[in-house]
């Protein structure tokens, strides 16, 4: 169940944004936050319908548009693989697996931010970026030593 703040900023952020809570909604967002492997729409879809077990993958779906629309979650999009959501809204890289497809948070320091500001970019307001690293992740350096 969502922590009362947490409930509260979900509640808020949709309400400023002209919307109202539903249960679909609270659910998605509740899987989300509970979760720190950046699941997939079917990912979130199979946890939610353990309590719902009447909610479509097309409902996902617009719950999870809602919530990145609203700026609650983020959309993790790697190539042509399906997206994937995080809860996690710190300034922070993803590291994506090659050998098994995960996705993992890195956490990025305030001088790391100012360090990877562009130098260059005299007369730009940077509102959001996204930085990558892709490679293997510890779990399948094990299974597959080189």
């Amino acid at each position: 169940m969502l922590r009362d703040k947490t409930k509260t900023v979900l509640d808020e952020t949709l309400a400023g944004n002209g919307l109202r809570m539903t249960r679909q909604r609270q659910l998605v967002y509740e899987v989300l936050m509970a979760e720190t492997t950046h699941p997939t729409a079917d990912d979130v879809h199979r946890q939610v319908r353990k309590k719902m077990p009447s909610v479509s993958l097309a409902t996902v779906y617009n719950c999870l548009e809602t919530l990145v629309e609203c700026g609650l979650i983020r959309q993790v999009n790697r190539d042509r693989d399906s997206s994937r959501f995080c809860g996690n809204l710190n300034e922070h890289a993803h590291f994506h697996c090659n050998a098994c497809g995960s996705v993992h948070d890195i956490d990025l320091s305030e001088n790391t931010l100012a360090e990877l500001a562009p130098k260059q970019a005299t007369g730009f307001q940077v509102k959001q970026f996204e930085i990558n690293f892709r490679g293997v992740c510890p779990q399948c350096q094990k299974k597959h030593p080189l």
